[in-house]
Protein backbone atom coordinates (compact mmCIF):
# COMPACT_ATOMS: atom_id res chain seq x y z
CA UNK A 1 0.00 0.00 0.00
CA UNK A 2 1.24 3.08 -0.78
CA UNK A 3 0.26 6.80 0.99
CA UNK A 4 0.08 8.96 -1.28
CA UNK A 5 -1.72 12.85 -0.94
CA UNK A 6 -4.45 13.06 -3.39
CA UNK A 7 -5.36 16.63 -2.02
CA UNK A 8 -3.79 19.06 0.01
CA UNK A 9 -5.30 22.41 2.19
CA UNK A 10 -3.39 24.83 3.79
CA UNK A 11 -4.62 26.16 7.27
CA UNK A 12 -3.12 28.87 9.88
CA UNK A 13 -3.81 29.59 13.62
CA UNK A 14 -2.30 31.73 16.19
CA UNK A 15 -2.89 30.66 20.42
CA UNK A 16 -1.85 32.27 23.52
CA UNK A 17 -1.90 30.54 27.39
CA UNK A 18 0.01 30.97 29.81
CA UNK A 19 1.30 27.27 29.13
CA UNK A 20 3.23 26.97 25.83
CA UNK A 21 1.35 23.39 24.92
CA UNK A 22 -2.21 24.97 25.42
CA UNK A 23 -1.18 28.23 23.39
CA UNK A 24 0.05 25.78 20.84
CA UNK A 25 -3.39 23.71 21.37
CA UNK A 26 -5.28 26.55 20.47
CA UNK A 27 -3.48 27.67 17.53
CA UNK A 28 -4.45 24.28 16.51
CA UNK A 29 -8.11 24.98 16.90
CA UNK A 30 -7.69 27.97 15.55
CA UNK A 31 -6.15 25.68 12.16
CA UNK A 32 -9.20 23.78 12.74
CA UNK A 33 -6.80 20.83 13.21
CA UNK A 34 -6.75 20.07 17.20
CA UNK A 35 -8.76 16.92 16.68
CA UNK A 36 -5.76 15.48 14.47
CA UNK A 37 -2.94 13.12 15.10
CA UNK A 38 -0.92 15.04 12.91
CA UNK A 39 2.43 13.64 11.47
CA UNK A 40 5.06 16.10 9.94
CA UNK A 41 6.86 15.40 6.75
CA UNK A 42 9.08 16.79 4.27
CA UNK A 43 8.48 18.96 1.36
CA UNK A 44 6.99 16.70 -1.37
CA UNK A 45 3.75 17.83 -3.09
CA UNK A 46 2.88 14.46 -4.66
CA UNK A 47 2.15 14.32 -8.62
CA UNK A 48 -1.99 15.47 -9.49
CA UNK A 49 -2.28 16.35 -5.99
CA UNK A 50 -4.96 18.96 -6.26
CA UNK A 51 -5.58 22.52 -3.96
CA UNK A 52 -8.93 22.46 -2.07
CA UNK A 53 -9.85 25.04 -0.07
CA UNK A 54 -9.44 25.05 3.58
CA UNK A 55 -13.27 25.08 4.01
CA UNK A 56 -13.58 21.78 1.93
CA UNK A 57 -10.50 20.00 3.35
CA UNK A 58 -11.78 20.83 6.74
CA UNK A 59 -14.94 18.54 5.92
CA UNK A 60 -12.64 15.60 4.96
CA UNK A 61 -10.90 14.90 8.31
CA UNK A 62 -12.11 12.48 11.14
CA UNK A 63 -11.48 13.00 14.68
CA UNK A 64 -8.59 11.23 15.82
CA UNK A 65 -7.48 10.59 12.54
CA UNK A 66 -3.58 10.14 11.60
CA UNK A 67 -2.71 13.18 9.17
CA UNK A 68 0.48 13.99 7.45
CA UNK A 69 1.42 17.78 7.56
CA UNK A 70 4.25 20.04 6.81
CA UNK A 71 4.05 22.58 9.09
CA UNK A 72 5.60 25.89 10.30
CA UNK A 73 5.45 27.18 14.28
CA UNK A 74 6.86 29.68 15.99
CA UNK A 75 6.87 30.50 19.80
CA UNK A 76 7.30 33.41 22.20
CA UNK A 77 6.64 34.14 25.50
CA UNK A 78 8.14 37.80 25.10
CA UNK A 79 6.03 40.71 25.07
CA UNK A 80 6.43 42.45 21.84
CA UNK A 81 8.23 39.92 19.75
CA UNK A 82 7.10 39.70 16.22
CA UNK A 83 6.90 35.55 15.60
CA UNK A 84 5.86 34.04 12.24
CA UNK A 85 4.98 30.98 10.52
CA UNK A 86 4.16 30.55 6.92
CA UNK A 87 4.35 27.19 4.15
CA UNK A 88 4.98 28.54 0.85
CA UNK A 89 3.67 26.00 -2.41
CA UNK A 90 5.44 25.49 -5.69
CA UNK A 91 3.25 23.86 -8.90
CA UNK A 92 4.84 22.71 -11.73
CA UNK A 93 2.70 23.27 -14.76
CA UNK A 94 3.23 19.36 -15.78
CA UNK A 95 0.68 17.51 -13.33
CA UNK A 96 2.88 14.13 -13.61
CA UNK A 97 5.59 16.13 -11.73
CA UNK A 98 5.93 16.39 -7.90
CA UNK A 99 5.73 20.24 -6.26
CA UNK A 100 7.46 22.00 -3.31
CA UNK A 101 6.41 23.26 0.20
CA UNK A 102 8.68 24.94 2.07
CA UNK A 103 8.02 26.02 5.68
CA UNK A 104 9.71 29.29 7.30
CA UNK A 105 9.73 30.22 11.10
CA UNK A 106 11.03 32.45 13.18
CA UNK A 107 10.93 35.89 14.80
CA UNK A 108 11.01 39.65 13.64
CA UNK A 109 9.87 38.90 10.44
CA UNK A 110 6.61 40.72 8.59
CA UNK A 111 3.41 38.72 7.38
CA UNK A 112 4.81 39.87 3.97
CA UNK A 113 8.49 39.14 4.76
CA UNK A 114 7.67 35.61 5.81
CA UNK A 115 4.67 34.60 2.88
CA UNK A 116 7.60 35.78 0.05
CA UNK A 117 10.66 33.77 1.99
CA UNK A 118 8.35 30.43 1.88
CA UNK A 119 7.38 31.27 -1.82
CA UNK A 120 10.53 32.25 -2.73
CA UNK A 121 11.94 28.68 -1.37
CA UNK A 122 9.26 26.45 -2.57
CA UNK A 123 9.69 27.89 -6.02
CA UNK A 124 13.62 28.00 -5.91
CA UNK A 125 13.75 24.32 -4.58
CA UNK A 126 11.12 23.47 -7.57
CA UNK A 127 13.37 25.41 -10.24
CA UNK A 128 16.35 23.60 -9.22
CA UNK A 129 14.50 20.50 -10.34
CA UNK A 130 13.16 22.06 -13.87
CA UNK A 131 17.25 23.48 -14.10
CA UNK A 132 15.67 26.79 -14.06
CA UNK A 133 18.54 29.21 -13.58
CA UNK A 134 18.11 32.05 -11.32
CA UNK A 135 19.78 34.35 -9.54
CA UNK A 136 19.60 33.52 -5.64
CA UNK A 137 20.54 37.01 -4.53
CA UNK A 138 17.56 38.63 -6.59
CA UNK A 139 14.39 39.81 -4.31
CA UNK A 140 11.62 37.17 -4.59
CA UNK A 141 9.64 39.80 -7.26
CA UNK A 142 12.24 39.26 -9.61
CA UNK A 143 12.62 35.75 -9.36
CA UNK A 144 9.00 34.99 -9.49
CA UNK A 145 8.50 36.89 -12.76
CA UNK A 146 11.67 34.31 -14.12
CA UNK A 147 9.69 31.36 -13.19
CA UNK A 148 6.80 32.29 -14.59
CA UNK A 149 8.51 33.69 -18.21
CA UNK A 150 10.08 29.67 -17.98
CA UNK A 151 6.24 28.38 -18.29
CA UNK A 152 7.23 25.18 -16.22
CA UNK A 153 5.84 26.84 -12.81
CA UNK A 154 2.05 26.94 -12.89
CA UNK A 155 1.28 28.80 -9.45
CA UNK A 156 2.87 29.43 -6.25
CA UNK A 157 1.29 30.37 -3.17
CA UNK A 158 1.13 30.47 0.56
CA UNK A 159 0.12 30.63 3.93
CA UNK A 160 1.35 32.52 6.47
CA UNK A 161 0.18 33.59 10.14
CA UNK A 162 1.86 36.12 12.42
CA UNK A 163 1.51 37.78 15.78
CA UNK A 164 2.97 39.86 18.58
CA UNK A 165 3.89 38.16 21.77
CA UNK A 166 1.73 39.24 25.01
CA UNK A 167 3.01 39.96 28.43
CA UNK A 168 3.05 36.52 31.13
CA UNK A 169 1.58 34.45 27.77
CA UNK A 170 2.94 32.46 25.41
CA UNK A 171 2.20 33.08 21.76
CA UNK A 172 1.94 30.43 19.22
CA UNK A 173 2.15 30.74 15.15
CA UNK A 174 1.70 27.92 12.86
CA UNK A 175 1.06 27.43 9.07
CA UNK A 176 -0.05 24.07 7.70
CA UNK A 177 -0.18 22.29 4.68
CA UNK A 178 -2.82 19.31 5.77
CA UNK A 179 -2.83 16.50 3.18
CA UNK A 180 -5.70 14.15 2.43
CA UNK A 181 -5.37 10.53 1.55
CA UNK A 182 -8.27 9.89 -0.01
CA UNK A 183 -10.01 11.25 -2.46
CA UNK A 184 -13.42 9.53 -2.30
CA UNK A 185 -13.98 10.93 1.51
Amino acid sequence: MYLVPTQVFLTRGVGQHRYRLQSFEAALRKAGVAQQNLVQVSSILPPKCKVISREKGLTKLIPGEICYSVMARADTNEHGRMVGASVGLAIPKDKNMWGYLSEVHGYGMTQQSAADMAEDLAAEMLGTTLDIEVDSNQAWSEKEQVYRASGLIIRTSNITQTALGKKDLWTTVLAIAMFILDAER
